[in-house]
């Protein structure tokens, strides 16, 4: 898809085959539509660009594109591959980003300007699962060192992911468009059908999208065999409303996701239903003196989670939650002169949440009355930045930006399953009262700071550096999850590695200091080749990790602490154009490798969650009609663990990936081919197989997915 720049940047786009390139600049399209600020015209043969920033973007491969669309209906898949990116596993629709060994929460993850919080306490619900990769057209991911207008309230970076804005037609005709896609995938016998269709003149546009995608549990590599809990069922409706009137646009989205199940291999429990509805509206003007959007948006999740049938469990332990989200975002860019740049932004995110286990009938574990993990919380956060670009001269450019984040969080009392004394309850009695008497009430003031410098030395050398200051405040379970029994703990983990939770009330912001360069050498006289190497090393003071409290057998009790704890590595990228030609169309070799390292410098263990090196090698071709690759990907055994949570250790694999795409008239079939050789491996950041524990009584760290045959056919209209 795209390499990282300075401060690792990269694009994946995802327009049903077409691509757009658009991030923090705006870039030309080479189809039939025109970009503008939030607008494509039909009928344009080229793009107005909106000005290259400081930070710079590049376009993604289509090849790559199409192989993580192919490969997952999971919208994390379109950054694949890609130097600084990995994701921990989860569901099959729930993975969760990780930008530079920094994961879930730390991670700022917008989608249509909204910063979604995963309202459940194993994060089954993140952000990204509300979005089918086939309506994304841009996704962005900025890692480290974030700019303050991107957002706040994080420490790793920052994922923006953008459906498409409306399409209108030319002055008196009427637009009539869209696509049908079907794909299939042998291994779980995956399938799915995604669609849209627009209708529009030149002032009104309405538009909609569907998919849908389920799959059974998939088959490991070699002789793995089955992964339970690894099956999934959703439905995703959004239907766009958009006009415009000169510089004007304003966009209004109503949507529902439903997804009836969700397998959780690495959890104690599977999601059993999922439904979100949503509201989000957009309104982009531009002036003489510059440009502004504003967004609103209201959000509502209702969760439920139980065991899945595959788990072979006997009895159930249902768990609900519900999560009420709500929010604004203005942000004004100011042209102050021709090479500076002023840009002024606020927001303000609501966040509810209750969470509660029902009673089970029988249960002397269970009941009789209900549990109340979190009750009527909320944690609400209101933001202001101020941003300065300036280009001094041709070859130096400065960003400098500042921004407050003031977060309030509060809960109300609580209850255990039952306040009858007994060995199984007097622990969650205890807590439960001692929580109840607590004040609760916490207030965060956060501060980020974020100052870049790029410098072209040479015409085939750019250099970008910089400093950032970033801070995040605990979520609502590392504050106030508050039981204290083994098993109500272990239901409080989105980590995947088997252990049970305990909040902290006490716990302080994480404040991240990031200092990154990035050396890009290239070709300066067009793209034959591209070199980008780029080093990076975090502190962070306060750093919210864990320590024990309780052990018992493989797993332990941990609470939630404040530690120090520092992170460092590399990402270096490249490509080289092997030819092009009338003869043989167009081949290039594109390579990534990444390497990290994280440390606790309280107890000395790694930092969890921390992908060992790794890379990507992949051939491209494209001629006439014809694109298709062939890839290797490498990674190193994981040997650094976290011991606290008894992290697994994996060993080191390499997977052979090939696929290929024809396009004709109005049809475009792809197929690949991931695992060719079915190679038996087990997933870095995958955490211990729990649904298969729960079923044979036998633990192994996630195994990933075997050999896989996928097809998926396209018609345009």
């Amino acid at each position: 898809m795209t390499s990282i720049k300075s401060p690792a940047t990269l694009i994946a786009m995802a327009a049903g085959g077409s691509m757009l390139a658009a991030g923090l600049c705006h870039a030309a399209r080479a189809e039939t539509t025109v970009t503008l600020p939030g607008l494509s015209i039909e009928d344009s043969a080229e793009a107005t660009p909106m000005g290259e920033r400081l930070l710079s973007v590049s376009s993604p491969s289509q090849a790559d594109t199409t192989a993580a669309r192919l490969s997952s209906p999971d919208a994390v898949s379109l950054f694949r591959n890609q130097p600084g990116v990995s994701a921990y596993s989860a569901g099959g629709l729930a993975a969760l980003p990780a930008l530079n060994g920094m994961a879930d929460d730390r991670v700022a993850t917008v989608v249509d300007g909204v910063r979604i919080p995963s309202g459940c306490p194993n994060h089954m619900n993140p952000a990204l699962s509300f979005i089918d990769s086939d309506s994304v057209e841009t996704a962005t991911a900025i890692a480290g060192i974030t700019p303050v207008s991107m957002g706040g309230d994080s420490t790793g970076g920052t994922i923006d992911v953008e459906r498409r804005d409306p399409q209108f037609a030319r002055h008196g005709k009427i637009l009539v468009t869209g696509h049908v896609t079907g794909t299939y995938r042998s291994n779980g016998g995956g399938y799915g059908a995604s669609g849209s269709l627009t209708v529009a003149n030149d002032m009104f546009s309405l538009r909609y999208n569907a998919s849908y995608s389920q799959a059974g549990d998939y088959k490991g590599g070699g002789d793995a065999g089955l992964v339970r809990s690894t099956s999934y069922l959703t439905y995703n409706h959004d239907v766009t409303f958009g006009v415009h009137k000169d510089n004007h646009l304003l966009t209004l989205t109503f949507g529902q996701q439903d997804t009836p199940h969700e397998g959780f291999a690495n959890q104690y429990m599977d999601m059993t239903n999922n439904r979100s509805t949503y509201v989000n509206g957009k309104y982009v003007g531009t002036f003489d003196w510059g440009e502004l959007e504003a967004r609103g948006y209201w959000q509502r999740e209702d969760h439920a989670m139980d065991f899945l049938p595959d788990r072979r469990k006997t009895t159930h332990m249902p768990m609900n939650t519900n999560a009420r989200m709500a929010g604004y975002s203005i942000k004004a860019t100011i042209a102050l002169a021709e090479k500076h740049t002023l840009r002024l932004g606020s927001s303000f995110d609501h966040s509810g949440l209750n969470d509660w286990w029902p009673p089970v009938a029988g249960s002397m574990m269970m009941g009789p009355d209900t549990y109340h993990s979190i009750n009527d919380g909320h944690r609400d956060r209101l933001g202001h930045f101020v941003e300065w670009e300036a280009a001094w001269t041709p070859r130096v450019s400065t960003l400098l930006g500042f921004r407050n984040d003031l977060v309030m969080m509060n809960t109300g009392p609580v209850a255990p399953y039952s306040t009858m004394p007994s060995m199984m309850s007097n622990a969650n009695i205890a807590a439960a009262s001692q929580f109840n008497a607590t004040d609760r009430g916490r207030t965060d003031v956060n501060f980020d700071v974020t100052a870049l410098v790029r410098w072209k030395p040479r015409r085939d050398l750019s250099i970008e550096g910089g400093y950032a200051r970033k801070t995040r405040s605990p979520n609502l379970y590392e504050r106030y999850a508050w039981g204290r029994s083994a098993m109500v703990t272990s239901m409080i983990n989105w980590f995947g590695d088997g252990n049970g939770y305990v909040g902290n009330p006490d716990l302080k912001p994480e404040v991240a200091n990031t200092a990154s360069i990035t050396a890009d050498w290239h070709d300066p006289d067009g793209d034959r080749w591209d070199l980008k190497i780029q080093p990076y090393y975090t502190y962070t003071h306060n750093y919210v990790n864990v320590r024990r409290i309780a052990s018992s057998g493989q797993f332990s009790t941990l609470e939630f602490v404040n530690h120090n704890a520092q992170s460092y590595g590399i990402n270096a990228s490249g490509n080289y154009r092997l030819w092009h030609n009338a003869r043989f169309g167009h081949g290039e070799i594109v390579t990534n490798i990444n390497w990290v390292r994280g440390q606790d410098l309280t107890n000395g263990a790694g930092l969890y969650h921390q992908m060992p090196t790794n890379g990507n090698v992949a051939l491209h071709e494209q001629w006439k009609n014809w694109t298709g690759r062939v890839e290797m990907t490498f990674v190193k055994a994981k040997d650094t663990v976290d011991w606290v949570r008894n992290e697994p250790r994996t060993p080191g694999y390499a997977l052979l990936g090939l696929g290929g795409q024809y396009t004709w008239r109005y049809m475009t079939l792809d197929a690949s081919i991931d695992n060719v050789l079915n190679q038996k491996y087990s997933l870095p950041l995958g955490g211990w197989s729990l649904a298969d524990y729960a079923a044979t009584g036998s633990l192994r760290a996630l195994p990933g997915m075997g050999r896989s045959f996928n097809v998926s056919l396209t018609a345009r209209f």
